[in-house]
Order: structure tokens, then sequence, then C-alpha cells
């Protein structure tokens, strides 16, 4: 079967001048659909047919025919059924053929992906139709007009969703059998729609359409391989989540493992597409089917030849946390919570780079009370070493003989607190699933909180904390420190009762030092860190 592609592409367009060939995301928008038709398999010949010499010559070093358009062809006026009808009898004279199928295709709909046109021709080959024409389903509620004025053109009002099919052409593809195609027509007798994904049905008509699909050619593949449990915690998913709502423009996919279901339960919240896996066998066999970008790897630490692996499947590799022998071969490597990590051109280390959640770019710091009376206890998404239920005690030591004083315990997902007894009494709240802890944070005087990333969150607001650290890795970070206005006590697990408590009395007796830790605290630029890390990971 022969089947020829007729690209027509004028030299002349009014709304956006040179339209054919500007460059659009580096490459001229004739490339596109050039690239489409030669990328679908079917076809045996394509043709672009043109007025204009410097179209016929960019064509030319694509590798297709051109023909050289009549002036009489090129007019404003002219449709599209004489130029088509003008390539084909051309084509069939040079190739010395008949086609059996002919395919008009627009330079101007750059959107359109090969798979679907391939999809469409061989859905038109089965079928029994003469002609195919390119729609997207846009039901609306729309009015008429006539000399009485406007009417609507429904019988009911309805929601979008229940309105019947209003199919658009889209211009993308135009399939026909070389019978019907004439110098006034290209219509068959028989004749159906093909819909198309909306978000390939653009065709560039103004500066706003152009606006659209440069953004839309603009995107990545972007993964998140990313895991969150009891015993890492939960801030690799939430940083991951955050990072992805500002990348929010590009094609985001989380890739996590199917054993981490504190993480996977949060992934399945944020709505983003997600893929789960065994090990990191099935996540290379997974990239190996996924046209893939970027990988955000959000795990710790990684082996030189994990990530070696990775970038045979993507163009550019980015790791969080990272402290293994991967760092080198990542193309960027973001260690916001080291600020003594490496010294390599890759890393990028300390506060600069923290990725706060969203809620925090939006609140001012708070003010510091005279007299402590709200006390935040929080210890991250899984609190493995069980730091609230030493707080817990304190909490009900100090409310026993403090009545002004209110103790809040935001519970982790994970974490039992009916089991580890720890339960709500008049000064005391035991709240778990909170969505927006920051609601939470503004209200507090004092916070006890481990060595993570939430030190960076109450820093933002200026709360005067207590840490006290999970395990040895996180006393790494070491941005929750005196000079940073923390009061960081340690490894928690070994810190003495007697240690806490007397920290404790010493911060709510001494409003001063509430002061100059709030101080200290509001002093760094933190909400500028997620758009470091955006361009980073971008390679802007």
């Amino acid at each position: 079967m022969n089947i020829l592609a007729v690209i027509p592409a004028r030299g002349g367009s009014k709304g956006i001048p040179r339209k054919n060939i500007r460059i659009i995301n580096n490459k001229p928008l004739i490339f596109y659909v050039i690239n489409n038709a030669k990328l679908c398999s079917q076809i045996t010949d394509i043709v672009v047919s043109s007025d204009d010499d410097e179209i016929i010559e960019i064509s030319k070093n694509y590798g297709v025919d051109t023909i050289k358009r009549d002036a009489g062809l090129a007019k404003d006026i002219t449709t599209l059924d004489p130029v088509v009808f003008d390539a084909v009898i051309k084509m069939e004279e040079r190739k010395n053929k008949k086609y059996d199928i002919v395919i008009t295709l627009q330079p101007t709909s750059p959107l359109l992906k090969s798979e679907t046109l391939e999809k469409a021709l061989n859905d038109f080959i089965k079928s029994k139709y003469d002609t195919y024409i390119s729609v997207t389903n846009n039901p609306h509620l729309s009015w008429g007009q006539s000399k009485k004025g406007f009417y609507p053109l429904y019988k009911k009002r309805v929601n979008r969703q229940q309105l019947p099919p209003n199919y658009i052409e889209t211009g993308a593809f135009f399939i026909t059998k070389r019978q019907f195609v004439k110098d006034n027509t290209r219509m068959g007798k028989n004749i159906s729609v093909y819909e198309i994904p909306i978000e390939e049905s653009t065709d560039i008509d103004t500066v706003n359409d152009w606006i659209i699909c440069e953004n839309q050619l603009k995107k990545k593949n972007i993964i998140f391989r990313v895991d969150g449990h009891k015993t890492i915690g939960m801030g690799h998913i939430y940083r991951c989540i955050t990072l992805a709502h500002h990348l929010i423009f590009h094609n985001i996919t989380f890739v996590t493992k199917q054993k981490c279901a504190e993480g996977l339960k949060k992934i399945q919240e944020s709505k983003f597409k997600y893929r789960i896996i065994k090990n990191d066998d099935s996540f290379f066999n997974f990239l190996k089917s996924h046209k893939t970008d970027i990988v955000v790897n959000d795990c710790l630490d990684t082996t030189a030849e994990y990530i070696l692996k990775l970038k045979k499947f993507a163009e550019r590799v980015i790791s969080f946390e990272d402290l293994g022998s991967g760092i080198d071969a990542a193309d960027a490597v973001i260690n916001s919570l080291y600020e003594n990590s490496y010294k390599r051109d890759n890393v990028f280390s300390g506060e600069k780079y923290i990725c706060l959640k969203e809620e925090f770019l939006l609140e001012a710091p708070v003010t510091v009370s005279e007299k402590v009376k709200n006390v935040l206890v929080l210890f991250g998404g899984t609190d493995p070493s069980n730091l609230t239920r030493k707080i817990y005690r304190l909490a009900l030591e100090v409310t026993k003989s403090n009545k002004e004083i209110t103790f809040t315990f935001l519970i982790p997902l994970s974490y039992d607190h009916k089991k580890n007894n720890i339960l709500n009494t008049h000064n005391i709240k035991v709240i778990s699933h909170v969505n927006r802890v920051s609601t939470y944070m503004k209200k507090a005087d004092i916070a006890f909180t481990s060595q993570g990333r939430t030190v960076f969150e109450l820093a933002c607001l200026g709360i005067p904390s207590i840490v006290l650290a999970q395990n040895q890795r996180e006393q790494l970070h070491t941005f929750a420190n005196m000079e940073n206005g923390f009061l960081n006590l340690g490894l928690g697990k070994e810190v003495p009762y007697e240690t806490i408590k007397s920290t404790f009395d010493l911060l709510i007796s001494t409003n001063k030092v509430r002061q100059n830790m709030h101080n200290l605290m509001i002093k760094h630029d933190l909400k500028s860190g997620i758009n470091r890390v955006k361009n980073i990971i971008l390679g802007e």
C-alpha cells in the first residue's frame, strides 16, 4: 500500500510572520510535522508543498521531497484542496506510482505525537471509512445568534460532563483515500472523525497558541525515585512532593518500593502518577519502557554503579542527601541538610537548597510572646526513636503543675499513639494526620522536634525550638545549632529526662532567650531554596 503525506507550508503568515520556519523549542516549527511523518512506519513518501524557497531548503535538510507551489496556490483565499491535489499529481509523476491513501499534515500542529498519528492511520486502514478528520471533544454550553438575538444551542443546562460530544477539528491530520483527492475536495462519501488527546490538539493560529505549544514542547518527563517508611522517615517523600508541585508544568511520575507503605500512601494522596517497584532491577526495567529526561533520586546514599546505570535511561540524574560513591557520577547532588558536604562542582550543600513546603512560603514569622502558653511537639513522619513518648512524660508533669500551658502533639501517620499511651487530657492535645502543619506551628511559643527538615520550617516562622536527633545520621544535619536559634540536645534516645526538663524550664522562664533564638532563625533566607533546586534539576 502506497501512502503519501502532504505537508502544506505557505510562506506568508499574517498572524505570526514566517510561522512555519520560526524556532520553537530549538527547532523550526515545520520540523515537528516532518519528524512525525518520518516516524510513522506506514507512510511511503513525504512531500512539503510551499511557495517559499527558505521553507523548501529547510525541509530538504530533513530528507523529504519538496514541491515549489505556484503563486496561484499560495493566496490567502486558496483552500488546501487544490494544494494537496497539486502535490499528489506531481508526486505520482515524480515517483511513477499511484497512491492509495493521502494524509494532509499541518505544520501548525506540533504537539501531535507520532504514536497518535500512526494509530489513527492503522485504524483508518482497517476501517470502512473513506476519510478521517482529526478532532478533539470539547463540549460546552454554547449559543447561536439570529436576527432576533441570541439563543442557546442546548436543551437543558447541565454540567459539562453531561453534555453530548462536541467534536472540533484540530487540523492535525486529514486522512483520505486517493480517489477522493480532487482540486475542489478531499472528502469521501463515508466520513468519520478521529479523536485525539486535548493536549495534542492545539493548532497554532495566534501568538497565544504559539506560547501554549512552546511551553508544552519544553515539558520534561521527570521521575522521582523516592521511598518513605518508619526507619528513614517521611522527609524524602514530602520534599519530592513539594518539588513536584513546583514542577507541575512537566510530566511527573513517582516511583517507590512496594514495601514502603507509609510513603506510598502519601504519594497516592498527592494525586501524582506513580509506579510501584520491587527492587532496583524492576526500576531499570520501568525506565527502559518510559521516555525519561530527568531522574530525581531521593533514597539517601547511592553507588557509582547505580547512578551510571540510571544515566543510560535519562539525560540528567539528580540525587538528594547523598554521601555515597554515586555523587561523582550524578549530574548534580543536592545535600541541603549537610552544610559540610563534599566539595565538588556538582554538589550543592547547605540551607540555600532547602525545599520548604508551599504552605511555609506564604507565612510570615510569628511574634514571640511574653509567656509560654502553647508547646508544639512534632517528630517527623514516623518518629522511629519514639521521642514523642519522652516528651509526653514532660507534658504530663508540666501541665499538672501549670494549668496555663498546653501541649499539642502532632502524631505521625504510622505512630500508634494509643499503644504508646499518648492520650488527650485537659491540657494535652493529640492530633494525627495533619494536612497543614503551619497552622499549628503559628500558635506555638516553643517547639520540640527532631533534627530533620522540620527545623527549617520552624526557623522560617521563628519558633524557638528544642531539638532531639532521631539517629546519628540526623546529627550530621548541622543547621539546628545555637548560632541559628536552636537548643540542640543531641541524640534523643541518649538525652536524660532531667536535661530535657531543665532546658524546657530555662526556655519558658526567659523571654529574652526565646526572642534571641527567634531573631537568629528569621535572619535566614529559606524561601528561595525551592527555586534554586528547581533550576538545578532542570539544568537551568
